[in-house]
């Protein structure tokens, strides 16, 4: 697989990656019970290797803490192979719920300190704000991860859902490498504001759920039930009304899958992989199989009609149903 290249950091040292990401959170939570054992999804860790994939994500509130556990104990053989991103800035109870946002500076260095015991190494790659936290001024949160940097236990700094204008903030305060939010063939959120902003800045952009938290391989249909703990059963877009109205979207991406002879995961991919150098998807998997198949999508090359069908596809056909419930929104782009 070919490498993508993030923004840039304090030292003016670009963050190389693989084109495809692997998002380890579902192999500890939001989907449901896991298939595999932990010894399943610690093989299925090392073989992204196999298949090209140097980008893993987790973060300390997947679990909490035993996603970063579980990506620790993996991938130590290897570390100097991959390049591994974390987030903090949640508060999180002794009981493992979190109760909204904390990126007070001591916070921030206290889970830097224990996300770098839980994954076994002595720096993390990449260290992104979770959410933004609004009673924390972004300049702070910078500042302070600028000092991590400093002292060598992050290389660099990113940030998660936040809004341009916080990013510009932020940005010249200290460098932002990369900024992750949800985009997809249904969600254009970022095409707005946050986008050029990035191509502005220099900055890399990291999609989480490009393939539409599954929807979007065509494996999820209205008839589809969602296990206990699955985070889809508390989204409006995936109501099973909303699911049946959203499926021509699918169909349409799974025709043009079967005469390109690829799968509708890969094409979703591919059109992401087209809108920018500087994208890198990161779809989540507890499958080797799936990680084989989304490396793939680096091989399909759309055409330019075809880019131009796929970038219509959502404001032609609609998209039933919000990405996020209220609550969920609540912590989106302050």
């Amino acid at each position: 697989m070919h490498t993508r290249t993030l923004g840039h950091g304090i030292d003016g040292t670009g963050l190389e990656v693989s084109a495809i990401g692997l998002g380890a959170m579902g192999m500890s939570q939001s989907y449901g019970p896991n298939p595999g054992s932990r010894e399943d999804m610690i093989g299925v860790l090392r073989s992204a290797l196999d298949h090209g994939v140097t980008l893993i994500d987790t973060a300390e509130v997947y679990g909490p803490y035993v996603n970063e556990e579980l990506v620790g104990e993996a991938l130590e053989p290897v570390r100097d192979e991959v390049v591994i991103a974390t987030k903090f800035g949640w508060h999180i109870e002794e009981d493992g719920r979190y109760t909204g946002v904390d990126s007070r500076p001591e916070q921030i260095r206290r889970v830097a300190e224990a996300s770098l015991r839980r994954l076994r190494t002595d720096v993390i790659d990449l260290f992104y704000q979770h959410r933004v936290d609004p009673a924390v001024p972004i300049e702070d949160v910078a500042g302070t991860v600028g000092e991590l940097v400093r002292e060598g236990k992050v290389r660099h700094f990113g940030m998660s859902e936040a809004s341009a204008a916080t990013i510009r903030r932020a940005h010249a305060a200290f460098p932002v490498t990369a900024v992750q939010s949800e985009y997809s063939l249904w969600t254009r959120d970022p095409e707005a504001e946050v986008l050029p902003a990035l191509a502005e800045l220099g900055i890399g952009f990291v999609p989480f759920s490009p393939l539409g938290k599954g929807f979007l391989t065509g494996t999820v249909t209205a008839e589809t039930s969602f296990a206990d703990g699955d985070i889809r059963s508390t989204i409006p877009r995936y109501t099973a009304d909303n699911r049946g109205e959203n499926q021509r979207l699918v169909d349409h991406v799974a025709a043009l899958a079967t005469a390109r002879g690829a799968t509708p995961g890969q094409i979703a991919l591919a059109w992401l992989l087209a809108q920018e150098p500087w994208i890198v998807p990161i779809p989540g998997t507890r499958r080797t199989a799936r990680i084989a198949e989304n490396a793939g999508s680096t091989a399909v090359a759309l055409s330019a009609d075809e880019r131009a069908d796929l970038d219509s596809l959502a404001s032609r056909l609609g998209v039933a149903g919000d990405r996020y419930n209220p609550d969920q929104f609540s912590y989106v782009g302050r």
